[in-house]
Formats: structure tokens, sequence, C-alpha cells
């Protein structure tokens, strides 16, 4: 059931939310299967409190496939395989259909060898990285997940987006109750935020973007025409730079500004590249020790001393699972976000009825 409250934020539940994304997809030419693998990833990170990577993204995603940026394929193609070492084509396919078919390809040949890569190119937008480096934990490896993006942040006192925000993921695999896990994005935060900011009119912290000129701003407008900033300054922007040359560079794929704008011209393929790093913990240790001693030590900064009202700290990892289990099944959507799915919809003769309108 999904009902609107008060506060006039939407709520929905997630398996309605997953089945009214996939719809949409189903009706712009996408393969049923392979629209709900795509609606069910994009749901979790709002289950997750992560809205900048959930359902807002529909509607790009949607003007994407009518436009032919993304393509209807169910994968990419395997353009070189040396056992412990691949690179997919991505052939600008669904991020969160060629990400799976990494993970799939990744953690199998780390069964055999202990660690493996997967590089992809010609690639789009997956989501979170640390869903899929979750995947990877689920199966036993120690998953490391990245992606570079279209350039939106300069190096430290320029004033030219160099390198794009280029997320990296990490999970450990935990006999706890969650992976230990970090997930971050190398600038102070994701484009996705202003853009919610920019939705609900709202201004966003100092520290977050420069304008087109590099001088700082709160507006979010002006953010969104200008850059990000990096995070921690040169070590954000370095780490960046970093992510570009492995996801990039040894994919054959695109580097820098050959990335083109997520919400650019949507019949101009998004063009990223990603990497995927699998390494085996059987390999390595015995994996139940090695699993319990991650657990251990996840246990011991949740229990660690707090400082004068905190209530709560989070061992890494911890937040989004609680968050996942807090939601109960049920998305929490801006109105704004609920309005945008229902003219998505109707692009393709959905009618979404309530509770889609605020």
């Amino acid at each position: 059931m999904a009902v609107s409250n008060p506060k006039q934020v939407i709520e929905v539940g997630a398996a309605r939310l997953a089945r009214d994304v996939a719809s949409i997809f189903v009706a712009a030419g996408i393969r049923h299967e392979d629209a709900g693998i795509v609606a069910e990833d994009i749901v979790a990170a709002d289950l997750e409190g992560v809205p900048s990577h959930g359902v807002m993204l529909v509607p790009m995603y949607l003007d994407r496939v009518l436009r032919g940026s993304i393509s209807k394929a169910s994968g990419g193609d395997v353009a070189v395989d040396r056992g412990g070492a691949v690179v997919l084509d991505a052939k600008n396919a669904f991020g969160q259909l060629t990400a799976r078919q990494a993970v799939e390809l990744v953690s199998k040949r780390a069964q055999d060898v202990g660690l493996a890569a997967v590089a992809v190119r010609n690639a789009f937008h997956f989501g979170t990285a640390g869903r899929y480096a979750r995947m990877l934990a689920d199966r036993g490896c120690i998953g490391i997940v990245m992606s570079n993006t279209r350039p939106l942040m300069p190096a430290p006192g320029g004033a030219e987006a160099l390198v794009g925000n280029n997320p990296l993921a990490i999970a450990i695999p935990s006999g706890g109750d969650h992976h230990a896990e970090v997930d971050l994005a190398m600038s102070a935060t994701a484009m996705g935020k202003i853009r919610l900011a920019a939705a609900s009119r709202s201004s966003i912290p100092e520290g977050w973007a420069a304008d087109a000129q590099g001088r700082a701003t709160t507006d979010p407008a002006k953010a969104i025409k200008g850059m990000l900033l990096p995070a921690a300054g040169p070590k954000g922007f370095g780490l960046a730079f970093m992510i570009d040359m492995l996801s990039g560079g040894l994919s054959g794929g695109a580097v820098g500004a050959e990335v083109r704008p997520l919400y650019g011209d949507p019949a101009d393929p998004y063009n990223c590249s990603q990497f995927f790093i699998a390494l085996n913990v059987s390999h390595f240790a015995e994996d139940g020790s090695f699993k319990a001693r991650v657990a251990g030590q996840l246990e011991r900064i949740s229990s660690s001393k707090r400082a004068p009202n905190v209530d709560r700290i989070y061992a890494p990892g911890e937040l989004v699972d609680a968050t996942a289990k807090k939601s109960a099944g049920v998305c929490h959507l801006a109105p704004e976000t609920a309005r945008s799915l229902k003219e998505a919809a109707a692009k393709v003769g959905i009618n979404l009825d309530a509770p889609y309108v605020a």
C-alpha cells in the first residue's frame, strides 16, 4: 500500500515502486527481466538512504533509452580475456546490467586464481558502487569497485574541471550482520545531492561546490553550471585522477573529458569506464577466521566510547544496513521526485496513480 504523509514526503512500498519503474522501462522497449534488475537496483538506493542514486534518475535514464544512448541489450561483450585480467565492452547497455556481468566474471575468475580484475569501457551509470562491492563480498571476495565520470572537479586552486568525482567502494566480507564497507565519491558531495537541492530550491553547504569561475558557492544552480570541490583537497583530487586512469586507462575506454555529461544530450552516450577487483579471501586466509576477525573489529568500532551527545557510532557499512532495515520496505520520495516519475511514465503511455502526486 502507498500513502502520502502530512510532511509531503511520498511513501511508496519498495515492491510497488520497483514494479512501476520496471514497467516504464519495459514500455520503452527494455526486456522485462532486464527492466526488473535495473529497477531493483535503483529502488535499493532509496531504501538505503541514497536518493541521489535512486528513482530520481529514472526520467534521465528513460530519455537516454528513447534517444538511443542506452542500448536495449542485456549486457556487453568480453573484448580481452587473459584469465585474471578481463576487459568488458559494455556497449552502452544499462550500467546495472553490465556491472552485474562484471561481478559474475571477476568473482568466478578470483575463485581460480585468488585475485582478478575486470575493466569496463563504453559503460553507463551503474548507481551506487557499494552495491556491487557488496555483491562481491557476498561471494566471499573483497570487492573493490570504481568508476570515472565526466570532469566535475578542479585541481586544488584551479578553475577548470579536470577529473570526475569518481566513486570508489570497498566491501570486505564479515561474519557479522553486515559487511565492512566504504562507498565514497572523491568530491565533497555527489552531484545528485546538489540536483536534489536545486529541485527543492534549497541552498547547499559551503565547501561542496564552486561556480564556473572557481569561486565557492552555496547556490545549487551555480554549482550545477560550475564544479564540485574535491574531498580533502589534493587527496581527493589525486585519488580521482588515479581512478580515472585505472578505469578508463586499463579498459581502453574514456578518460577525462572523453566521458560525456550524464545530464547532457540524451542521444550522446555517457561513455564512462569502470573497474572491478575481487580478492578471494580463501586464497589468502582461512575464510571463517577472517570473517570473524572483520566482524570483531566492526563490533569494536560500533561499541567504542562515544563523545558527549552522541547516541550511536556506526562501523563502516553499518549505516547503510541500518537504514535499509529501518525503511522496512518503504521508500520515501521527495514530492518533486514523485512528480518527475509520473511525468516520465506518461511519456511511454503509463498512468501512475496516487501517490505519485504531492
